[in-house]
Parts: structure tokens; sequence; C-alpha cells
């Protein structure tokens, strides 16, 4: 087709306007803002479970490792539950208290921003979020711009200033629970692990034996997984695991020896 000037060949491309603009970023922010929050969650669950396995891995272990000293698979088995069930009620209000804290101060600092915005005196998170922008190479200018465009939304204003200026964002509702009972099973289960062997042998000193066994295993591979899912490096990992086995190594081997030695004294 012959090209005229009502129908050029090349057409410059088409631009959105701001308007258009605007719509488009609110319409992907909840998408950005759930991929956030996935990540968060995940982040706090990954730590949950890796404090509480941990300790638990640790504490029982110590504490069977020193009551066997007494040579009754009873006694370590009495002491080994008692200390499981209070340590996993211990970490899970812990856990529990610590995710009701992070909710409550969110909130009054959200209600201290959205009040300030109101009242046009929010000159402190103005310069917070133009720290965190300078950090990053943007010129004063192109920063004071930005902030003016966000600051003329005051949801998406104090969105970002919770988010990126003040680096809080906002705690998954319910996560209270749910970290109370991670942390509080994870512990349960990693402070089972080594008292097994003492559930189906009469003998404290051969079951403690094999409690080291499986003990060390585990310590080991939990100590590099751990390390290697935070840092996906094999050496780090490797050293994750040997940082491990030796936290739990003489958390027990003090526990051993205290006991052992008040036996002997007494």
């Amino acid at each position: 087709m012959p090209t005229t000037e009502s129908t050029p060949l090349l057409q410059p491309p088409r631009t959105k306007s701001p308007n258009r603009l605007r719509a488009s970023s609110r319409a992907t922010a909840p998408l950005h803002t759930k991929r956030q929050h996935t990540a968060t969650n995940t982040d706090a669950l990954l730590r949950d479970i890796t404090l509480g396995f941990s300790d638990g891995l640790t504490v029982p272990f110590a504490l069977t490792a020193g009551l066997s000293v007494v040579g009754s698979t009873k006694i370590v088995i009495m002491g080994g539950l008692a200390e499981l069930f209070s340590g996993m009620i211990s970490m899970g209000l812990g856990a529990y208290n610590v995710a009701i804290t992070e909710r409550q101060h969110w909130v009054a600092e959200r209600e201290r921003i959205v009040l300030s915005a109101g009242e046009g005196e929010d000159g402190r998170e103005r310069e917070a979020v133009l720290g965190v922008l300078g950090r990053y190479g943007i010129s004063e200018g192109v920063a004071d711009s930005l902030v003016r465009e966000l600051s003329a939304d005051e949801e998406a204003w104090v969105r970002f200033v919770m988010d990126f200026g003040m680096g809080l964002p906002e705690p998954e509702r319910g996560r209270a629970w749910v970290s109370a009972v991670v942390m509080g099973g994870s512990y349960f289960v990693g402070g089972l692990v080594p008292m097994v062997p003492y559930f189906f042998m009469e003998e404290a000193r051969r079951a403690l034996g094999v409690s080291v066994g499986i003990s060390v295993v585990v310590l080991l591979v939990f100590g590099f997984a751990k390390t290697y899912v935070t840092v996906r490096n094999r050496r780090a990992g490797a050293w994750g695991a040997l940082q491990t086995l030796v936290i739990g190594a003489v958390a027990a081997g003090t526990s051993y020896g205290v006991v052992r030695w008040v036996d002997e004294v007494s």
C-alpha cells in the first residue's frame, strides 16, 4: 500500500500517560506486596524451625548425657521428658510473645506515620526515605521528585515509608500462633532425637553411646542444611555443620562432666 501523509509507514511508539502509568503501578503493587510478604513469611518460618530444632538438639541432649551418669534409663527418660515439654512450652511462648510485640510495634509505627502524614508533619519520614535513596546513588533532585510523587497518595506513601524508610514490612496476621507452634514443635522433635535409645535400651551407658552417635550425625546434617539453605555454599555448609557439632558437644560434655563430678563427690 502506498505511503501517504495520513498513514505514515513508521509510526512513533505510543507512550503511556502519567495517569496510565500511575494506574499500572497501582495494579502491580498488590502482586509485589504479596510476593514480599510470602518471602518474609518463609524466612520467618525457616528461622523458627532453625532456632527450635537447634535448641532442641542441644539442650535435651546435654541433659540426658548428664543424667546417664546415674545409670538408670528411667531417670534419664523422666528428666529428659520433663525438660522436653517445659522447653517446648517455653520456646513456643517466647516465639508467640516476640511475634505479638513485632505486630504491636508495626501497628503503632503505622498509626504514627498516618497521623503525621495527615497533619503534614512527616519531615522525619521524608528524611529517612531520602537517606535510603541517597545510599543507592540517587541524586537529591530525583529523590525529592520521587518523594513528592509518593506523598501525593497517602496510602502509597505510608506503605513505602514502612517498607523502605523504616524497614518494617507488615507482619502476617495470626503469625504469632504459627510461630509458637512451629518453634515449639521443632524443639520437641529435635529434643526427642537423642532420647530415642533410652526408650529401647536398659543400660544408660550403652544408650548414651548410641545417643551420641545419632546426635553427631543429626547435628552435622542439620548444621550443614541450615547453612547451605541460607548461603548456597558447600564450604560454608561444612563450616556450619562443624560449628553446630562443636556447640552440641561442648554442651553435652559439660553437662556430663558436672553431673559425674557431683556424683563422685557425693
